[in-house]
């Protein structure tokens, strides 16, 4: 009788599907034989955190993660690398001349002959030519000899190992150190422990640029370990990995490896104190582009001092957030000097019924570096209309006393030297209207059933579904998506809003997304003009 495999605690495993890690081997109170404790990846596989009838068997990182199964043949502990790669890009050799294959696009009702499919095979299974390779759930879990992978396929330069059974990351390294011109490692949805022979480490990523450790459970202390061995790493993921802090325990006196990133992504974890984040960030000297979407900032503060900005960032996404006032805004240039490029929907401030109204416009005005927001490029016309625009609102709606405005409004006396200061009414006098509200243009938004060329059905003249305010100086780009947002459009679906423009005589106008760069009074959009949509289901 053959004997079930017990595999030790760390193992990595499929059962029936998902994949877990082994948390504890042994016996069970009130039962028979031997069990494995599995925390799953997925935490809906589980259904417990290790304990049974009170007792702890073992702990999980994601709570009720956890449950127990029997060792069987139905268990699958993974490969090795080589025996991944070949059974996926090499297909075994048949024999013969002649081989009668079916047309896939025939439904299996076509059989041809097909001659030399053998010296195709043989072409394609030179392994040493790849450059690109996906293993993405192939169940790797393991390195082979030595020498192996080297003499096979050492041209590789990107190489995604995601969602695969790799317990450590000395098992990675026993792969990766043969693979010199390696540039792009995908680790996705892995459970990686540390390193624990750092010679090894220390000769294998000597090439790697870009690192993706999505989903994995990794620890920021962990994450920067493991860049201690990568000299040459620009671009870093770590999104999906529940970090709520970027704090570090431990030695402090390491080698700086962070000096030489320029992309850090963050999304979709649950980091929610801004100024602690940009102190831990402060030795990232070369940091380019900062990807905080989907976390949980509430606010941002101003800094302490200089010394606390991120000085070389130039592009931030903090789309999804929780961000509910300006003065967060207005901080933000103290933090980044540079910057350039800045994502803010899905913020209560930009989505607001009435901090969301002109959002974008007091977006741009209060950063003065800014070239795009949330996608669409700003141009000098739109800057300066925006700018006039925030200055007329302030005048209005401002603090009366100069010095209040001052500190509520850190452009304020920068953007009158610039733009001319606006009149400031007296106390308790009529208000005259903003100075760029008369610039304001109202767009009626019409919904279609079809596509409007499609025939007359597009073309309705009933109440307009909504009718929106935008200064004319504002793209194509950010115009369709100010009405996709309005209209509750999916974001998912914002690529498939198409609009057109109904002219004086009546005749539609199509505005094709390659002119979304053009702002709308190059369109000829003003006052009181018609916009038809459609929401394209066939794309």
């Amino acid at each position: 009788m053959e004997q079930t495999h017990i595999p030790p605690v760390g193992t990595r495993l499929i059962h029936s599907g998902h994949i877990g890690t082994v948390q504890f081997v042994g016996a069970v109170d009130g039962t028979r034989g031997m069990w494995l404790g599995v925390e799953w990846d997925d935490p809906t596989r589980g259904k417990h955190d290790g304990i049974k009838d009170g007792k702890r068997y073992f702990t999980c990182r994601v709570p009720n993660s956890g449950s127990f199964i029997r060792p069987s043949s139905s268990v699958s502990y993974g490969t090795t690398f080589m025996t991944a790669l070949t059974s996926k890009y090499i297909e075994s050799v048949h024999g013969g001349a002649m081989e009668k294959v079916i047309l896939g696009s025939s439904g299996g009702a076509i059989e041809v002959e097909a001659v030399g499919l053998d010296k195709i095979r043989n072409k394609l299974s030179r392994l040493e030519r790849l450059r690109e390779v996906s293993l993405d759930n192939e169940g790797v879990s393991s390195a082979d000899e030595p020498g192996v992978v080297q003499r096979t396929c050492s041209n590789i330069r990107g190489l995604d190992l995601s969602r695969n059974l790799l317990p450590t990351w000395d098992v990675v390294a026993l792969i990766t150190r043969e693979l010199p011109r390696l540039e792009r490692l995908a680790l996705n949805q892995n459970r990686l422990s540390r390193f624990k022979n750092s010679d090894l480490a220390s000769t294998a990523f000597g090439s790697l640029v870009e690192l993706q450790l999505n989903a994995t459970l990794t620890s920021w202390e962990d994450a920067l370990y493991a860049m201690m061995f990568m000299p040459e790493l620009r671009v870093l993921e770590l999104g999906y990995n529940r970090l709520c802090n970027l704090s570090c325990i431990g030695n402090t006196h390491r080698p700086s490896p962070e000096a030489c990133l320029e992309e850090l992504n963050l999304d979709s974890n649950e980091l929610n104190r801004w100024s602690e984040l940009c102190r831990a960030l402060r030795s990232f000297t070369a940091l380019q582009r900062l990807v905080l979407t989907s976390n949980a900032i509430e606010e941002i503060g101003p800094p302490d001092g200089p010394q606390d900005a991120l000085g070389s960032l130039k592009h931030l996404a903090l789309s999804f957030n929780r961000l509910t006032r300006w003065r967060d805004i207005d901080a933000l240039p103290l933090w980044c000097p540079q910057l350039q490029s800045l994502t803010l929907c899905g913020n209560p401030l930009a989505e607001g019924p009435v901090t969301g109204k002109h959002a974008r416009q007091f977006v741009i005005a209060r950063i003065a570096t800014l070239q795009r927001l949330d996608g669409a490029s700003i141009s000098a016309k739109e800057r300066a209309d925006s700018e006039l625009f925030y200055l007329s609102h302030v005048a209005q709606h401002g603090p009366a006393d100069d010095a209040a405005r001052c500190r509520e409004h850190p452009r304020w006396k920068e953007l009158c030297l610039k733009h001319g200061a606006p009149d400031v009414p007296a106390p308790g006098a009529r208000t005259r209207q903003d100075k760029l509200s008369s610039r304001l243009i109202q767009i009626n938004i019409y919904t279609c059933p079809a596509s409007p060329l499609a025939g007359p059905a597009g073309a309705t003249r009933d109440a307009p579904v909504r009718s929106l305010q935008v200064l004319p100086s504002m793209s194509g780009r950010a115009f369709r998506a100010k009405v996709a947002k309005t209209l509750g459009i999916p974001r998912t679906q914002h690529t498939r809003v198409r609009l057109w423009l109904r002219m004086p005589d009546g005749h539609l106008v199509e505005m094709e997304s390659g002119d979304d760069m053009r702002d709308l009074d190059w369109w000829g959009v003003d006052d009181g003009t018609d916009i038809l949509l459609y929401v394209d289901k066939s794309q």
